[in-house]
């Protein structure tokens, strides 16, 4: 006993530091399947982190995939942000029945490219593809991006516009900080028949605007925040078909594990602040967002 009281002690810091890269517990499964919209496999089996799949062998992927459908997660779309990334999704789409891809270039990567017409084309050419079902995401990000940048992000935006439409897909919009930009450049091109609003982030106001435009809006793990009041009132304004829930894994980890990694078996905590927020019963709001998933994306 004294040799043990005698060892260093982790500190509240220290423990909370350690545990900050470690994958949450599995949740409670959800009374029906619904789908992740919005991930990022690529980056989330690259986490270093201690996951629940690290223990299964075989493809960290399809161990990942598994997991989350032990939840009732058994649908997940796999989003591009740049060339390589859509590739690569479109190619885990080919092979893996549980995953659709989407494709594009990320609003803050249009900037960067020294060839903005020829990364947009290779783009087209995956968009064209069976299992690719969206196009994005895409949109106009004016957080990270300066002015300097706005132009090459509004040029991108308007080509991914006319791609989705172009191969009647669903167009996967991010917003950040841009909310009145974003809707002027749709009216200005004409949006395709299906929109989703990537991890919405906008207030009871703007969702009431794009609902009654028909858009679809995904919420992620940013809705059970304690600071999120404004995407409650949002998602209390939004009809229950025209809710999605996403991850953005490995991002914005719902509550009450802000900070730590994210991946598609985190989706039950989503859907379960939903459901308290929105005052929808659990079981028919996973089945709606089941059904709008198989409405936007299609059959998996």
């Amino acid at each position: 006993m004294l040799a043990a009281m005698t060892e260093p002690t982790e500190s509240r810091r220290q423990r909370a530091a350690r545990r900050a890269g470690e994958f949450p517990p599995v949740p409670e499964p959800l009374p029906q399947p619904v789908i992740d919209s919005h991930t990022h496999l690529d980056i989330t089996v690259a986490e270093t982190a201690v996951a629940p799949w690290a223990d299964r062998a075989g493809d960290p992927v399809a161990a990942a995939v598994a997991v989350a459908a032990e939840v009732g997660v058994d649908r997940l779309v796999q989003v591009g942000v740049d060339v390589e990334s859509s590739r690569w999704g479109a190619e885990l789409a080919r092979r893996q029945p549980a995953v659709l891809a989407t494709v594009a270039l990320h609003p803050n990567e249009a900037p960067r490219l020294a060839d903005l017409d020829e990364a947009l084309r290779q783009i087209e050419a995956l968009a064209g593809q069976e299992r690719v079902r969206g196009v994005g995401e895409t949109g106009m990000d004016f957080f990270r991006t300066g002015d300097e940048g706005r132009a090459a992000q509004e040029a991108s935006f308007r080509a991914h516009i006319a791609i989705a439409k172009r191969y009647g897909k669903p167009l996967v919009i991010h917003d950040r900080d841009a909310h009145a930009d974003v809707l002027r450049i749709l009216d200005d091109e004409g949006a395709p028949e299906t929109v989703v609003l990537h991890c919405f982030s906008g207030d009871a106001e703007f969702a009431t605007e794009c609902v009654r435009r028909g858009y679809v809006l995904s919420f992620a793990g940013t809705v059970s925040f304690g600071n999120a009041g404004n995407l409650r009132e949002a998602a209390r304004v939004t009809p229950l078909d025209q809710i999605l829930v996403e991850t953005d894994a490995p991002y914005l980890t719902p509550m009450p594990h802000r900070g730590r990694p994210n991946a598609s078996y985190l989706i039950p905590l989503t859907v379960r602040s939903l459901a308290e927020t929105t005052g929808a019963d659990l079981a028919e709001l996973c089945a709606a967002i089941s059904a709008t998933g198989d409405r936007v994306f299609g059959p998996w």
